[in-house]
């Protein structure tokens, strides 16, 4: 089940506990990095273009339910709408 993304106007909200602030993200990614090392080998991102991304699923922090989560309008934009 694909999981929706928040957007400018809308949040996630866990429909099982009613948490809005914290959720672990599970993303697969596949990215372009340009990578500089110093002379000492540590490395440093300074560009990173993302190519594709996939939001695999979401976990709420508060009651650990996995993929129970729906989008809800922000405060802020149901009062611009």
């Amino acid at each position: 089940m694909p999981v929706p993304v928040p957007t400018a106007e809308t949040r996630w909200r866990c429909t099982l506990c009613g948490n809005l602030t914290r959720f672990d993200v599970t993303k697969s990614s596949r990215v372009v990095e340009f990578v500089h090392l110093d002379l000492a080998g540590e490395p440093q991102v300074e560009e990173r273009e993302v190519l594709t991304e996939t939001l695999e699923s979401v976990r709420c922090r508060w009651c650990n339910a996995v993929d129970q989560v729906e989008l809800v309008p922000r405060p802020d934009a149901t009062e611009e709408a």
